[in-house]
This record gives C-alpha cells, structure tokens and sequence, in this order.
C-alpha cells in the first residue's frame, strides 16, 4: 500500500502513526485557551490538530422540543437541545487562522473537519492540507463530493455505516476527483467501551477498501489506540484537553497533555481491545442514529408547495430519508401541511 503525503509528511505502513489531536470545543469558547491547547499539544508529541468547522444553524434547525432535545439517559449532554450543543460546541471561524498559524509555528499540521459546503469553501480559502469527514456526515453525499473535488487528500470517520454505506461514500468520492483515502474505524458512542471498539475490523476494511485505515477514538484510555497500531492503524485520532477537571464539551473522552505523551507507551495494555469484525450500530449506538443527517422540512409548507433546497434540507437528526435522496425528492409537490422540523418521508408526496 503506497504512502499518501499531506504537505510533506508521509503517512502509511513503515511510518509512525499520524497522532491528531482533535480540539473540538474543549476551548470552552475561549481563543487564549484554543492556542494554550495547540501549544501543549504540540509538546505532547501530535503531528495534527484538528477542529470542526460549522454552526449551529447548519448543523440542524433552531428547535427545542421532541427529537431535537437530548433526552437519552447517560448522554453526556442530556437535556440540551442540539442547536444550544452545537452553538456551545464550535469554533467561531475566525479564531481557524490564528489557530492553524500557530500549529504550523510548531511543527504541526492544522486541519478540520467541514460540515457543509459552505465551510469547505471557507476551508479552502485557509489552504488545509486535508479534510476529515466526521462519522455522522460520512452519508452526505454532497459534502463529500466537495471535499473530494479539492483534490486533497480525505480521512473518514466509519461510524455506523454499513459495508453498502461506506460503499456508496467511497465511490462518490473517487469519482469526484479522491486519490488519497484514509478510512477510520469509529465506534459512535461517547465515552465508547474498549470492548466495542471491535479493533479486528481494521485489516478487513483495509483490504475492502484498497486504502489505508486508522482509528478515531473515543475511549477514555490509551490502550485501544496503541493496540490499533499493530492491526494496521495508520492513523490515530483522539480528543484533546488542557484539563478535564474544567470540563469541557467532550472532556469526557478526551486525553491530557501527559496522557497524549505517554500514548506509544502503552501498546501492551491494549490487547483486550482487538475484538472481532464489525460494522454497523452496535446495540450501544442504536439511540446515536438520530444524530446522523437527514432531510427535514425547514419551513413551513402548504399542500401543493414544491420541495426546494430551501425548505428540504440535510441536517441533524436522522430520523428523516436519507440525503442521498435530496435531488430525487426538489421539485416535488407535498400533498398536505407540513410544519418546520418535520422529518421527510414518502408518505408526505
């Protein structure tokens, strides 16, 4: 398997692994603390940091009741709707530059990961090295014909596609233009159990693929990193902290400065981590489903108004069609009232 170059750092088998810090909104929307964690991220020995670039308004619709309030017992962010998470949880777009320049002053590389057109464009006018498409995006065929036309090379979370799922996103992205693909193995569950992290699965999707794999974990530990390593892992993505003691969006499940460091120390903790070939939800992640996109009504309709890109949208939750279906669906007439936040099925045609 040849090496795939981001910037000048190669990546692949017989290189070490490409650690990438993911910041997240651990910077509690703070841009002095953001570049305090770059800096002790690059101490602690990362080649990346990584950040999400949204809002919340392209992420879902501004509503706080039914399926757009967390309520699931045990969810780190029960009781919040998804727009105030995610209104909590981005990263204001001006900070990207700042952040990205001190990153390369340090010898790092400095990506994110687009959650629409629009930040892909924005990206772009940043010149990232690469893109990363999140888990629950990995279905958005339209984001990721973006990101594969810019001609960088892509790293992809898994999550809970099925084989046919990540079939249908590789394909749209070599044939719009990716020649360099880095899979992930990514259990959507968070914290996530080392013993769901079904580690076995890397060389079987290695060798499905034709492409490299790594991993984006969200366990709590070191050890199902490390242990992914020695089944082909060639990358490595875990969530960083300054403190979790003062919390922190996915403080929870993110490593510390002195837990980052220590990461290639600790391979032989990791065995119980290998586990078995696995793709698909877990029983663990059956309530995350609804977090993935899905086409929604984001205005008001009357029977006989036409679906466009305006009032039929691909957003969070997933309990809608899926994106894929958007362009079958524009131009087509609903044959009753239909209200903002109402998930899209056939039966409203």
């Amino acid at each position: 398997m040849s090496d795939i170059f981001i910037s000048q750092r190669a990546i692949g088998p017989g290189h070490p692994p490409f650690l990438i810090a993911e910041l997240s909104g651990n910077h509690d929307q703070s841009l002095d603390k953001a570049l305090a964690m770059v800096k002790a991220a690059a101490e602690a020995g990362a080649d990346a940091i990584k950040l999400q670039t949204y809002t919340a308004d392209s992420m879902t619709l501004d509503v706080h009741t039914n399926e757009f309030l967390i309520q699931d017992d045990g969810n780190l962010w029960r009781g919040r709707s998804l727009h105030q998470l995610y209104q909590d949880a981005m990263t204001p777009w001006q900070w990207h530059q700042p952040i990205f320049e001190l990153a390369n002053q340090l010898g790092m590389l400095a990506f994110s990961s687009p959650f629409d057109q629009a930040a892909v464009e924005f990206l772009q006018q940043l010149d990232v090295p690469c893109y990363k498409i999140a888990s629950f995006e990995n279905s958005d065929h339209a984001l990721l014909a973006a990101v594969a036309k810019t001609g960088k090379p892509v790293i992809l979370s898994t999550g809970m596609a099925t084989p046919a799922e990540l079939a249908e996103s590789v394909e749209v992205l070599r044939a719009h233009g990716c020649k360099h693909l880095i899979l992930l193995k990514c259990t959507s569950q968070y914290p996530a159990d080392p013993v769901h992290a079904n580690l076995a699965t890397l060389p079987h999707l290695a060798s499905l693929f034709d492409c490299q794999v790594g991993l984006s974990d969200h366990t709590t530990g070191l050890g199902v990193a490390v242990a992914s390593i020695a089944l082909g892992a060639t990358v490595v993505e875990k969530h960083f902290v300054l403190d979790r003691s003062e919390g922190g969006v996915d403080a929870a499940f993110s490593l510390e400065p002195a837990e980052f460091k220590q990461l290639a120390e600790e391979c032989r903790r990791a065995a119980i981590a290998i586990g078995k070939v696995q793709y698909g939800s877990t029983e663990q992640e059956m309530a995350s489903r609804k977090f993935r996109r899905s086409l929604y009504i984001a205005q008001d309709m009357q029977a006989g108004d036409v679906l466009t890109p305006e009032n039929l949208r691909s957003i969070r939750p997933g309990l809608g069609l899926a994106p894929k279906y958007l362009p079958l669906l524009l131009g087509k007439p609903v044959k009753q009232a239909v209200t903002k936040g109402t998930p899209m099925r056939w039966e409203l045609l």
